[in-house]
Formats: structure tokens, C-alpha cells, sequence
């Protein structure tokens, strides 16, 4: 038996513009197997403040990954805290993370709204190696002042060792993006200490060179840190998922799996007949989290000819037994199962309905 969970962050519209959205979308192979979806499904909704996205939650819950300051939560599905990834990202660059307690540290943008601060999102920062380093170089004297080592990992994501703060609660980034941090700052053990070594990155960087060029070439200035994922250092248990295309900041999932592919295409998954797959499609996050809408619906357009058409013919013709597709916003959870009966169904037209709140 082949089975495949698709798992399409985003792929809910916002309630104020769904109607409109949905109408200028001609997808009828996704459309055909949401329409013909058993009807046990469950549409689960999130806290609006919770510390990570409902797509970052379920990820999570599907490894036993490690629970971090939880707080009577499920290992891995904690919405009071970022999930437990700094070391699984660290082994996954190749950086040792056999003792301590570590985060992951994103060199950031927070810009200045009418009365409250604001994290861009840290995928328009687009830092060179090159100039992670310069900035890199920069910053740790003053981590090694406080006894907190920085370890670089990439030149979007660094390490930080922090044995003392296991009862930090931190945020994904992408929960922040756009909002008032001041909700979303570390909060409980250490939260105080962090915003002090913060603030001094901040302004160390305020007049580095590095951002007067940035300024200069039209570039957002790299003005902080983002903190988050705390993790104590634990050997990974290995589950029973074969995971294709993890995104950036959950690559250490795979990890926990079974297998791990990047770059997979859909065709490669399908002739591979995986018996428990799950396959991450990440390219509305982006789009939904600046609110730009018609690149949304053009991403979505282009996953119904690369993706979701060919899973609809490989249920046809039997080279996949199972399909459940997981859809999400930034507070609800949209779960539906089809199978290759349930897509006899004929009488049941194709419809984007179940999309709509």
C-alpha cells in the first residue's frame, strides 16, 4: 500500500478574501480531490497568539521531536513554545550538538510601525556567506562576554548555547512575521538576558559598514536577531515517515524520519511508491505572509500542474492507494483523506468549497 500526506501551508485563503480568491483559480485535479474527500474530516482551529503556525505544529507532532518547556502539551506540539529544532538543525549542518542547551539565531530586519516594532520576513534578508560572516565576526565578542559560545551555521542561521535557559518560550519566525513583537518576544528563564545581548547586537550593527552598503544598494538593513527552536541536546528517534522536501528551518525533521529528500519531484515521489510519505509544499507561505495574493494564486496555479494533477492520475491508475491532504492558514487545520474508491465518486463534483471558512 502507498500513501501520501500532502501538507500545503497556506493553502486555506483568508476568510475576507476567499470568495474572491477561489474564483479566479481554475484547479480542477485539486478540486476533484477535495470534492471527493471522505467526509471525516476535521477543520481544527489554533490560538491567534500561539508561539508557532499550524503548519509548524502538525509538522512537528508527526517526529518525536523532543517537547521544550512544554506546558501539558504532546511532544513536538507545544502552541506555548517554538518547537524544540535548534540541534536537529545544527546536526544537519554538520555542526556537533551533543551536550547543552541550544536556539537558532536568523539575523533579521524589525522595522519601526506607527507605535509598535515589526519583524519582516527573514527571507527577503538574503545575506551573502560573505556578509553573514562579516556580521558574524561582529556579534560574537559580545556573546562570549556573557558565556553564551555562537556557533555559525549558515549564513541565515546561527547557534547559540544556553544551558540555563530551558524555560525560554520562544516564537518562530514566520508566526512573528508582521506583527508586534512585543508578543512574541522570548518570555520566562533568560527572556530578560536575551533582550540585553539583543540590544546590543542592535547596536553594534545600527552603524556597521556592512549596513550602510546595504542601505546604499536599496537592500533592508540586517538591524537584529531572531531567537527561537530552544533544544536540549538528545540522540534523535528515527519514525516510520519518508519525508520529501522539508522547509528551511525544519530540515532537521528529517532527522527523525525514516528517510529525508530535498528537491524531490512529484513524479520521483509517485515511482517510488513510498508506504508512508509526506511531502511539504511551502511555496504559499511566503506569498500569504507579505499578503501578496496574486502570487499566491499563481503559486497555487502552478501546484495544480506539478503537483496535485499528477498525484489525481497516479490514484487513478494505481500507482498511489491513499492520499490525505493537510491544509492550513495561520489558525486553522484543514484535514481530508481521499482514496481511489472515494474517487469513484463521479457524481460528486469538483469544488474548492471545503477551502472556504
Amino acid at each position: 500500500m502507498s500513501h501520501l500526506t500532502i501538507l500545503l501551508p497556506f493553502g486555506l485563503p483568508p476568510p475576507e478574501l476567499a470568495r474572491d480568491l477561489l474564483r479566479e483559480l481554475k484547479l480542477p485535479a485539486f478540486a476533484t480531490l477535495m470534492a471527493r474527500a471522505k467526509k471525516e474530516h476535521s477543520r481544527q482551529e489554533f490560538d491567534d497568539f500561539a508561539r508557532a503556525l499550524p503548519h509548524e505544529m502538525w509538522l512537528s507532532s508527526q517526529f518525536s521531536l523532543p517537547s521544550f518547556a512544554a506546558v501539558n502539551a504532546a511532544p513536538g506540539q507545544d502552541a506555548h513554545n517554538s518547537p524544540a529544532l535548534a540541534c536537529a538543525a545544527m546536526r544537519a549542518l554538520g555542526l556537533s550538538a551533543d551536550e547543552g542547551v541550544w536556539f537558532m539565531l536568523h539575523p533579521a530586519h524589525i522595522h519601526i510601525a506607527r507605535d509598535h516594532l515589526v519583524l519582516t520576513d527573514i527571507r527577503q534578508i538574503g545575506l551573502s556567506e560573505t556578509d553573514s560572516r562579516e556580521l558574524f565576526d561582529a556579534a560574537a565578542p559580545l556573546f562570549a562576554e556573557v558565556g553564551r559560545p555562537l556557533v555559525y551555521g549558515s549564513a541565515n542561521t546561527w547557534f547559540m548555547r544556553a544551558d540555563d535557559w530551558q524555560g525560554l518560550l520562544t516564537s518562530t519566525p514566520d508566526a512573528t512575521c508582521g506583527h508586534n513583537i512585543d508578543i512574541w518576544m522570548p518570555q520566562g528563564d533568560g527572556a530578560q538576558a536575551w533582550r540585553k545581548l539583543q540590544n546590543e547586537v542592535q547596536m553594534l550593527w545600527f552603524a556597521h559598514p556592512l549596513n550602510q552598503r546595504r542601505e546604499m544598494q536599496g537592500k533592508q538593513s540586517v538591524n537584529s536577531l531572531w531567537l527561537w527552536g530552544g533544544a536540549a541536546a538528545t540522540a534523535p528517534t528515527v519514525g516510520q515517515y519518508e519525508v520529501f522536501n522539508l522547509p528551511d528551518g525544519f530540515v532537521g525533521l528529517g532527522q527523525y524520519a525514516k528517510a529525508a529528500h530535498a528537491n524531490a519531484s512529484v513524479a520521483g515521489i509517485i515511482a517510488a511508491k513510498p508506504g508512508h510519505g509526506l511531502l511539504i509544499l511551502d511555496q504559499l507561505i511566503q506569498p500569504a505572509l507579505t499578503g501578496e495574493w496574486s502570487s499566491w494564486l499563481q503559486e497555487l496555479q502552478t501546484l495544480e500542474n506539478t503537483c496535485f494533477a499528477p498525484v489525481l492520475q497516479a490514484m487513478q491508475q494505481g500507482l498511489l492507494d491513499s492520499l490525505s491532504l493537510i491544509i492550513t492558514d495561520s489558525t486553522h487545520v484543514l484535514e481530508l483523506a481521499t482514496s481511489r474508491l472515494s474517487l469513484k465518486k463521479f457524481w460528486l463534483k469538483p469544488a474548492l468549497t471545503r477551502l472556504l471558512p
